[in-house]
């Protein structure tokens, strides 16, 4: 049976952003939201979230092996500054101080928009009664702390363990080692509940964790393709010990 995989499990960790909340939701609400309060030229809302997620591509895929690492980890807003700032030129306009105020609508919009997904709290709750939580999330340091404090998470978590704040993050196996002495438990007394198969499954798989594998349909960034869908696993790669749907049936699956 499926829950004897996790019959030695100990205490559980999550990941945060669409595994907790809809992190991707809430930003193309945002997104929608600030352009269509500031619209860029020429444009309408729906083609300027396309240029936003063309930067986006340009941008991010590169950031944490540029120069732009060690703001980012600190200060979430320089780089929506810049993605702003690069949008912009998408469409012909190099104005700096108006990419400074739509970032900052942005951020405002999503984060006024991030929200649990339905049930997560009363699961939380459930397992909280039962197991030690953890959360390892990465991102900014303000930005994870922010969403933690405005989602109501502080309270259920033992340990929260942010990108930002360390300096490093999943999948780096140092954070998973971190974890298990934060815990005092080894790796297979653990679990970890993560969305991204790249940055939650497999290297919580490496250090010999449990894992279960949230696969959600809204877990896609705004992108101009329109059959984007939720990033699968590769040909060959391990599987995850379960491999849920929804964050409801994960309590099921614990002993």
């Amino acid at each position: 049976m499926e829950t004897e995989r996790f019959a030695r499990v100990r205490a559980v960790f999550f990941d945060l952003d669409d595994t907790l909340c809809g992190y991707w939701d809430a930003a193309k609400a945002g997104l929608r939201r600030t352009f269509e309060a500031m619209p860029l030229p020429g444009l309408s809302t729906e083609e300027a979230v396309l240029e936003w997620a063309a930067a986006f591509r340009e941008f991010c895929p590169s950031l944490k092996r540029s120069e732009w690492y060690e703001r980012y980890l600190i200060d979430g807003r320089s780089t929506r500054v810049e993605l702003m700032r690069r949008t912009l030129l998408r469409v012909g306009v190099d104005d700096p101080a108006r990419a400074e105020a739509l970032a900052d609508r942005y951020g405002a919009e999503r984060r006024a928009a991030l929200r649990l997904f339905p049930g997560t709290r009363e699961v939380l709750e459930d397992l909280a009664a039962r197991y030690p939580l953890g959360l390892i999330t990465n991102g900014p340091a303000d930005v994870q702390r922010e969403e933690v404090s405005d989602l109501g998470l502080e309270p259920l978590f033992r340990w929260v363990l942010i990108e930002g704040e360390l300096g490093f993050g999943k999948p780096d196996q140092r954070v998973f080692r971190l974890a298990e002495q934060a815990s005092g438990l080894s790796g297979s007394e653990l679990v970890f509940v993560g969305n991204s198969y790249r940055h939650d499954v497999r290297p919580a798989l490496e250090a010999g964790w449990r894992t279960v594998w949230v696969r959600r349909p809204s877990d896609v960034p705004p992108s101009a393709d329109p059959s984007a869908v939720p990033e699968g696993k590769p040909d060959g790669a391990p599987d995850a010990d379960a491999v849920i749907g929804d964050l409801r049936e994960l309590p099921s699956l614990l002993p």
